[in-house]
């Protein structure tokens, strides 16, 4: 009598719901914590915000302030949408933030002549003076991150480049 055949195995299969025990497997180690790429830069900011607050209080600035300052020490008398755009800020966001420094005295803001629409924002003398004073942040930043300043610079146009490839990926 000629030998049964065996019907061959079928593989298992398993739903999005149930995933297979080596994806599983797989998956408990892709989410833990220290393995994110996203906690890990959001630690890292944590820590860049506490060395720029030691570094900043002197000058009598937060952290988003110094960058609005950044961008009017760059290019003095711009538009409040345009500061905006440049840090990726909403205007909810940075009005308060523009009128905080104006009580500073550190700028003011005016209508623009040619469109009443926009709000132009120019340093106030105060504000261009502090800008000798905040020479020391970039160094004092350096300086903590403990790196050359090449590897800064790359380190920085790799951040730049993911922030991009993120920009795009969530359109």
């Amino acid at each position: 009598m000629p030998a049964a055949r065996k019907a061959p195995k079928k593989a298992a299969r398993h739903t999005a719901a149930e995933p297979s025990p080596l994806a599983a497997e797989a998956f408990a180690d892709l989410l833990k914590l220290d393995l994110q790429l996203c906690f890990a830069v959001y630690s890292t900011a944590l820590a860049f915000n506490g060395v720029y607050k030691r570094l900043l209080d002197p000058l009598g600035l937060t952290y988003p302030q110094y960058l609005v300052m950044l961008v009017l020490w760059e290019r003095d008398g711009v538009s409040v949408k345009e500061i905006g755009r440049l840090l990726h800020l909403d205007s909810g966001t940075l009005t308060p933030l523009l009128k905080r420094l104006e009580a500073a005295g550190l700028l003011q803001r005016s209508r623009d002549r040619a469109d009443e629409r926009q709000l132009q924002v120019t340093l106030t003398a105060q504000g261009r003076t502090l800008r000798e004073r905040a020479q020391t942040v970039p160094l004092g930043i350096g300086s903590a991150c403990g790196l050359q300043a090449g590897e800064l610079l790359a380190l920085r146009d790799q951040l730049l480049a993911l922030r991009q490839r993120l920009d795009t990926a969530a359109e």
